[in-house]
C-alpha cells in the first residue's frame, strides 16, 4: 500500500500543518489501495499565501515563457502516462485501457491546445482602428483555486491548471480525495519542469474541509471548481462575502434526440456513449428522446447493445466498462434503478445488484429503462451511473420541449439526416454544447455548461480567458 502524506507548496514537498489519515479504496476489489493525509485550513492558508507572494513575478512574466513551461509539462507528462494512467484505473475505476487512451490521453490533448491557442492570444491588444490610443489588455485574475472531480481527473486538472499557467494565475489545487494519486504525480511534473515557487500548490483534502477554506477565503480572487450542483450552490454561497469569480463546471442530464431518420448507428452510439466511463460523465447522454415510429425498435436495440456491454475489474486490458468509484456512489444508483422500478418505467436492460459472478467491488449492471416520462425521478435526476432512460415523442416541438424540460443544459445530441432539422435544433436546444450525429467537438472547442450545469468555460481561448480579467487603457503612447 503506498503511504504519502506529504503535501506540495512553495515549490517543495512539505508535511500537513493538521492532517488526518484518509484511506483511498480500489473501487474494483473494495480494498484501500493508498492512505493520504487530508489537510485542514491551515494547510489551505499555507498554499494561499505562497501562491500570494508568487503572483507579482510570475504574472508579469512573458506570456511566452509561461507558454514556453507548458510546452515542457507535456512532454513530461506524456512520459509519465503510463504512471497516471495507472493510478487513475486503481483509484477510480477506469478500466486500464481506457485509461490510457482516454483519462490520461486527455491531459495531453488540452494541454497542447491550449498553447497552440495562446501563441495566438494578444494579451495587450488595440481597441480598435478608431481609437488609436486605446489598448485592452488582459491580466490574471489572481490566485486561484482549483477544485477537481474524481470522474475525469486528468481531464479537469489540465483544463484548470493549464489555463490558470498561461493566464499568469498562481493556484492551489485541491483534487477530489477519492483520485488524488494522480494529481500526486501531476504535482511531480510541476516541480519537475522548474514552475516557479508558489506558482502552483497542492493540498489534498475533502470538501468541508480544504474544499470550504479555499472557496471562502480571502485571499483566493477566483474558484474554478467541476463537480456536483449541489456542491457548486454550497461553494458560491460560501464564495460570495468576498465577491471572488466563481467558474463552475456541474452536473448534467443531456438528452439525444434520436428521429426516425437518424443514422443506422445512431442508438448503439448513444448507448455505448452513455455507458462510457461507467456513466459517470456530466455529459453523459442519459436521456434517449426517439421519434414515435421507430420507439419500439429503438428500444429493443438499446437493449440489446446495452446486454453486451461487459463489466470487469478495471487493472484488466479490454473494452469492458469497470465499477463506480465507491460505495456511496453504488447504493445511490441501486436507490434509483429501484426507484425507477417502483416509479413505472420499463426495465428492458440490466437492474438492481451486482452483475452476475460480482460479489464484490462497486459494480453496476448496465440498465436500460423504456417508457419513462419527464416526471419520473429518473429522468430528473443526474444518476451518474451506467443507467439509461428512454422517452418517446411524437414531434420536434414535443421533443425540444421534453429536452430543455430539466434544470441543467450541459451537452445535447442531436441524430438526423435533415440539416435543416439539425442546425434548427441547435439554436432551440438549451444546454452550452450540442453535438450532431455523432460528431465530436473540435480542438479547442469550449466545455461547459447554462442553467444548473454551471457558467463559464473551458478548453481552448475561452479556457484561457476564464482565468484572465479585462483592463481599459485609454493615452496608451505608441513607443
Amino acid at each position: 500500500m503506498l503511504i504519502k502524506r506529504d503535501f506540495y507548496i512553495n515549490g517543495a514537498w512539505v508535511a500537513p500543518l493538521n492532517g488526518t489519515d484518509h484511506h483511498v479504496i480500489n473501487p474494483s476489489t473494495e480494498e484501500p489501495c493508498a492512505t493520504i493525509s487530508l489537510g485542514g485550513s491551515e494547510d489551505a492558508d499555507a498554499a494561499v499565501a505562497a501562491a500570494k507572494a508568487a503572483l507579482p513575478g510570475w504574472m508579469h512574466t512573458d506570456p511566452a515563457e509561461r507558454i514556453a513551461l507548458v510546452e515542457k509539462l507535456i512532454t513530461a507528462y506524456q512520459a509519465r502516462a503510463d504512471d497516471l494512467a495507472e493510478a487513475m484505473s486503481t483509484e477510480m475505476g477506469a478500466p486500464i485501457d481506457m485509461a490510457s487512451s482516454s483519462q490520461a490521453g486527455a491531459g495531453t490533448w488540452h494541454l497542447k491546445n491550449f498553447v497552440k491557442d495562446a501563441k495566438g492570444f494578444q494579451f495587450n491588444r488595440p481597441l480598435g482602428d478608431h481609437a488609436p490610443g486605446d489598448r485592452i489588455i488582459y491580466e490574471p485574475v489572481g490566485v486561484a483555486a482549483l477544485i477537481t472531480p474524481w470522474n475525469w481527473p486528468m481531464n479537469q486538472v489540465t483544463l484548470k491548471v493549464g489555463a490558470a499557467a498561461i493566464a499568469g494565475c498562481t493556484m492551489v489545487l485541491k483534487p477530489s480525495e477519492e483520485s488524488p494519486l494522480n494529481a500526486m504525480i501531476f504535482a511531480e511534473l510541476m516541480d519537475e519542469v522548474g514552475f516557479p515557487a508558489g506558482v502552483f500548490n497542492l493540498v489534498n483534502g475533502d470538501g468541508a474541509g480544504v474544499g470550504t477554506a479555499l472557496s471562502g477565503h480571502k485571499d483566493v480572487d477566483m474558484v474554478s471548481f467541476t463537480g456536483s450542483s449541489r456542491a457548486g450552490t454550497l461553494i458560491s454561497k460560501n464564495a460570495a462575502d468576498t465577491l471572488k469569480r466563481v467558474h463552475l463546471e456541474l452536473g448534467g442530464k443531456g438528452a439525444n434526440l434520436i428521429f426516425e431518420d437518424a443514422d443506422e448507428k445512431a442508438v448503439k452510439r448513444g448507448v455505448l456513449h452513455m455507458m462510457n466511463n461507467t456513466g459517470q460523465s456530466c455529459n453523459a447522454p442519459s436521456r434517449m428522446l426517439v421519434q414515435r415510429g421507430i420507439y419500439d425498435r429503438v428500444v429493443e436495440e438499446a437493449a440489446t447493445v446495452a446486454d453486451k456491454v461487459t463489466v470487469g475489474p478495471a487493472s484488466e486490458s479490454g473494452r469492458h466498462i469497470g465499477p463506480v468509484v465507491n460505495e456511496v456512489q453504488w447504493n445511490k444508483i441501486q436507490g434509483l434503478i429501484e426507484k425507477g422500478i417502483q416509479e413505472g418505467a420499463k426495465l428492458v436492460a440490466g437492474g438492481p445488484g451486482r452483475p452476475e459472478g460480482f460479489n464484490k467491488g462497486f459494480y453496476v449492471r448496465p440498465t436500460v429503462f423504456a417508457d419513462v416520462n419527464n416526471d419520473m425521478t429518473i429522468a430528473c435526476e443526474e444518476i451518474f451511473g451506467p443507467v439509461l432512460s428512454i422517452i418517446p415523442f411524437e414531434t420536434e416541438e414535443e421533443a425540444v420541449e421534453i429536452a430543455n424540460d430539466t434544470p441543467y443544459g450541459l451537452t445535447n445530441y442531436v441524430q438526423t439526416q435533415d440539416t435543416s432539422r439539425a442546425n434548427r435544433l441547435a439554436t432551440q436546444l438549451r444546454s452550452g454544447m450540442v453535438e450532431m450525429n455523432g460528431t465530436s467537438r473540435a480542438a479547442g472547442s469550449p466545455f461547459g455548461g447554462m442553467k444548473q450545469s454551471g457558467n463559464g468555460r473551458e478548453g481552448g481561448v475561452w479556457g484561457i480567458e476564464d482565468f484572465l480579467e479585462v483592463k481599459s487603457v485609454s493615452g496608451w503612447a505608441a513607443e
